[in-house]
């Protein structure tokens, strides 16, 4: 790898965008694959640490390959060729590493000279015992609020954020009051010049470490699974702090010794040999993070992820930069950004949500704006970090009037306003499905909180359940075309033609299907005259039924006996809604003509007065059952009409229960129900028994005949 140039704050700054990143080859891998990747990727794209000053018998890498054949075959022959050199240089190296770990033992000896070990171990001891107790103070002055943290309840979600994000600042703290000791012994003290080099490259290594445990208490919190960021139960959550930290530690502690080495004069091959060797280590250490006990019972993602940290880490050795970082950036962005996703859904979740509701999505604005604004943040970041590790000079490409230069930056600007457009569409049907949500009822059916909603309440409740599906098909549809209308203009597409072309084929279209786009219009227009809504009970000509849903051409209507009816909106016609305000029942009675029509009525009051009594009843009648008095004089009966006002729906239990009353109340009160009879009579002499034999012979006759 090319070494020219390299800068230890680069290399931080490297490793710092790689924060987030874990390896996963395939989609289906877990997310925590290769988390441990981000100190290996940074020390693989700074490679082995050189000194800051001349090394004596250090070869210089060459910069760029001499390639005389221009064809491919020409090419490959050199890289290959220059991977022997490298990898054979490496081997030439191998057996000088002990004379070389002696003669820096010998250079530090030199730098200590005059400094006895108990001087040194006492300024190192003072140090460390500075920095300890700066932070045992530290603790001690917030045990209660740490306590009280730890046990504080969640009333609402910016509780449980609060909570978490205070946790993540009292861990910080703790490190900075240990930096602060430390520091401050360290400025005390005098120290040897090439001691304070070792010092502060130890010291630094050791804030990492800090730094990662507080972070790894901030993401998994073994301890607090309601103050954890990502949802995994305590022993994932205890498996990843602990192996995030090993590997942190590793690289940190392999570093700075790798730099120190450096500085005291090793061999930069014989040094490149120990960090390949210490890779090795992490390496180890991913592998064992990949193929953890607690990971995906199918071992495609585990294949998956080893080959692709393998790959890696060869793709180092034999010092092919730009595959390794195309792996590290591909794989690394798709990872963070569901590593992120995953966290804000978890954090922003309902409150009553356990941590097993996975699935409960949150309806927060903010949920959604942080996600994005996130996932918008992590592609800019590798796209600069892509940039930077090719060393693509932006301005140069900026001056230049080239197809390509139009089409990168066409594809950035197209690449804008996709995230723009899927942030409008997250934050619209966010707010659609917290609308849905709110007007849902409880339970899914909601009696006891309909009973204290007005009825006015409940119709807009009823509409949006209604209108807001439509409507988020509706923004989705318009928005999409849209971006894709923009972004295609960018990329430098002609999108007149596409809109003239899809207006002719919208007018082919319309001719072909005239009968979809009137189930459309006939939709849209049912909609706008609130003519039905979901859940509603509605007639229309042959269909009839409970309306589940529909879409923008057709309606779907459950029949009281479970069939589903889906029925086109150009089909409806005139439409029955029986949901609506209340409903009028009239019940027939017929009596017979020498019947107490006051007793009648009598009865029927009484029979009133029992079903207002009863609660269960009362709750779905709107005015009392009463009598109407004599509605007609039939041929065998008086013909008695009573009637009530009900809710909608309520009028069928109340009904059967008035039919059981008013036949128990009739013949308690001696009131006979008519109903037709025939009399035959015969002449005189002849009983009516033979009559009626007579006239039974005479039907059955034809009908044997």
């Amino acid at each position: 790898m090319n070494q020219a140039g390299f800068q230890p704050e680069r290399m931080w700054l490297r490793a710092k965008g790689c924060v987030l990143t874990a390896v996963r080859g395939v989609r289906t891998a877990s997310m925590w694959h290769a988390i441990g990747m981000i100190g290996l990727l940074a020390l693989l794209a700074a490679g082995p640490v050189r000194a800051e000053g001349p090394v004596a018998a250090a070869p210089t890498e060459p910069t760029t390959l001499a390639v005389e054949e221009a064809s491919l075959s020409g090419l490959l022959e050199a890289r290959v060729q220059f991977w022997g050199d490298h990898l054979r240089g490496l081997t030439a190296a191998l057996p000088g590493l002990p004379a070389e770990f002696m003669a820096a033992g010998g250079r530090l000896q030199e730098g200590l000279a005059g400094h006895g070990p108990g001087e040194v171990a006492l300024l190192l001891a003072v140090f460390v015992g500075l920095g300890v107790a700066a932070e045992m103070l530290f603790g001690w002055a917030t045990k209660g609020y740490r306590s009280r943290l730890q046990s504080a309840p969640f009333v609402t979600v910016p509780d449980r954020i609060r909570a978490v994000f205070s946790g993540l600042s009292l861990d910080l703290a703790h490190v900075l009051c240990f930096a602060a000791g430390s520091v401050g012994g360290f400025l005390a003290m005098t120290w040897p010049p090439l001691l304070r080099r070792v010092v502060v490259g130890y010291l630094a290594a050791v804030l990492v470490f800090r730094l990662t445990l507080a972070l790894g208490r901030f993401l998994f919190a073994p301890d607090n699974a309601r103050l954890r960021v990502l949802p995994m139960d305590d022993a994932a959550a205890s498996f990843w702090q602990k192996w995030c930290a090993a590997f942190v530690g590793w690289f940190a502690f392999g570093y700075v010794t790798i730099e120190i080495l450096r500085q005291l004069g090793m061999n930069f091959l014989a040094t490149q040999d120990l960090a390949y060797v210490l890779g090795l280590g992490l390496l180890g250490i991913l592998l064992r993070m990949i193929w953890r006990p607690t990971g995906p019972a199918h071992p495609t993602g585990r294949i998956a992820a080893t080959v692709l940290v393998v790959t890696i880490w060869i793709a180092w050795v034999i010092s092919a930069p730009i595959l390794m970082w195309v792996l590290i950036i591909g794989a690394g962005l798709a990872v963070a950004i569901r590593v992120t996703h995953r966290a804000v859904m978890h954090l922003f979740r309902p409150v009553e949500a356990t941590d097993q509701d996975a699935h409960v999505r949150p309806v927060s604005v903010w949920a959604v704006i942080v996600d994005r604004g996130a996932r918008a943040l992590l592609i800019v970041a590798a796209i600069w970090l892509l940039i930077s590790v090719l060393n693509v000079d932006m301005n140069a490409i900026a001056g230049q009037d080239t197809p390509l230069t139009r089409f990168l930056i066409g594809a950035a600007h197209a690449v804008v306003i996709l995230l723009i457009a899927d942030l409008l569409w997250q934050l619209a049907r966010t707010a659609i499905d917290r609308q849905l949500r709110e007007t849902q009822p409880a339970g899914g059916h909601g009696e006891e909180v309909d009973t204290v909603l007005s009825v006015e309440e409940m119709r807009r409740r009823s509409r949006l359940r209604t209108l807001l599906p439509i409507l988020r098909i509706v923004l989705f549809v318009v928005l999409a075309a849209i971006a894709i209308l923009m972004a295609l203009s960018e990329l430098g597409v002609q999108i007149a033609p596409l809109i003239a072309g899809a207006g002719v084929v919208g007018v082919a279209v319309g001719f072909g299907s005239q009968t979809l786009v009137k189930d459309i219009i006939s939709g849209m227009f049912y909609l706008l005259d609130d003519a039905f809504r979901v859940g509603e009970y509605i007639v229309s000509g042959n269909y009839r039924g409970t309306v589940e849903g529909f879409s923008l051409r057709s309606i779907r209507l459950r029949h009281h006996r479970g069939p589903i009816f889906t029925v086109p909106f150009g089909m409806l016609g005139a439409i029955q809604n029986l949901s609506r305000d209340w409903v009028i029942d009239k019940i027939t009675v017929g009596v017979t003509y020498d019947t107490n029509l006051d007793l009648v009525k009598k009865v029927v009051k009484q029979v009133s007065r029992e079903i207002m009594a009863d609660p269960a009843l009362a709750k779905g009648i709107i005015q009392p059952l009463k009598s109407q008095g004599v509605a007609a004089m039939g041929d065998f009966a008086i013909q008695v009409r009573l009637k009530f006002m009900a809710k909608p729906g309520e009028q069928f239990v109340v009904r059967r229960v008035i039919y059981d009353k008013i036949k128990k109340a009739f013949d308690a009160n001696g009131i006979k129900f008519a109903f037709p009879t025939v009399t035959v009579a015969g002449g005189e002499g002849m009983p009516s028994a033979a009559v009626a034999q007579q006239a039974v012979a005479m039907i059955q006759k034809p009908a044997a005949e």
